[in-house]
C-alpha cells in the first residue's frame, strides 16, 4: 500500500479548493440567475424607477377610487423653488375601527425616485394629517395615496407648476 505524504495532501485540498470556487464562479456566467444588483426588496425602489413601477410596487393590481370627498390636499398650483414645495394633506377617514387608515403616500410622476413620503397611522394617531415639504424636479402631478387597514386605495392628484428645479431630473427616453 503507497501511503499520501502529508505535502501530498495539502497540495490536493488547495488544488480542491480552488477548483470548488472556480466553479461557483463560473456557474454565474453559465447559469445566469437573478440580477442581485438589480433586484430591490419589498418595498424599496430601484435606481430611476418609473412611477408605473413604483405605483406597480407600491399597491399591486389593486385599483384606486376617487379620493376628493376623503382626502383634501393643500399644494401651490405653481411652486417657485421646487426644492421645497409645502403640502398640507387632511383626511376624514378613521384612523381606527374595521377599515381604518393606516397609510398616506405621496408620489410625485416625474421624480427620479417618484415615492416621496409614506406616513403611518395608528388609533393613538387621532387623526390622519399631515403637513411636510417636498423636492420636486420639474413640473408634475403629485398624487396622495391613501391606503386603509382592508386594503381600499383613495386618490387625489394635483397638478404644480415648477420654475425652479428642486433636484435632478430622470434620464430622459
Amino acid at each position: 500500500m503507497g501511503a499520501c505524504s502529508l505535502q501530498d495532501r495539502r497540495w490536493f485540498l488547495r488544488r480542491l479548493a480552488v477548483l470548488v470556487a472556480g466553479f461557483g464562479v463560473a456557474k454565474d456566467f453559465v447559469i445566469p440567475g437573478p440580477a442581485t444588483g438589480q433586484t430591490s426588496q419589498l418595498g424599496m425602489p430601484l435606481p430611476d424607477e418609473l412611477v408605473e413601477a413604483t405605483i406597480k410596487r407600491l399597491f399591486g393590481n389593486r385599483q384606486f377610487q376617487r379620493g376628493d370627498d376623503k382626502i383634501k390636499v393643500e399644494l401651490p398650483q405653481i411652486a417657485e423653488d421646487g426644492g421645497s414645495v409645502a403640502i398640507g394633506i387632511d383626511s376624514s377617514l378613521p384612523v381606527s375601527g374595521a377599515a381604518a387608515l393606516s397609510h398616506i403616500y405621496i408620489v410625485a410622476d416625474k421624480n427620479r425616485r417618484p415615492m416621496l413620503a409614506k406616513f403611518s397611522f395608528t388609533p393613538e394617531s387621532g387623526r390622519a394629517l399631515v403637513a411636510t415639504s417636498i423636492r420636486l424636479a420639474t413640473s408634475t402631478d403629485v398624487r396622495v395615496v391613501a391606503e386603509l387597514s382592508d386594503g381600499t386605495l383613495y386618490s387625489v392628484t394635483k397638478p404644480v407648476r415648477v420654475t425652479i428645479s428642486g433636484c435632478d431630473l430622470p434620464p430622459q427616453s
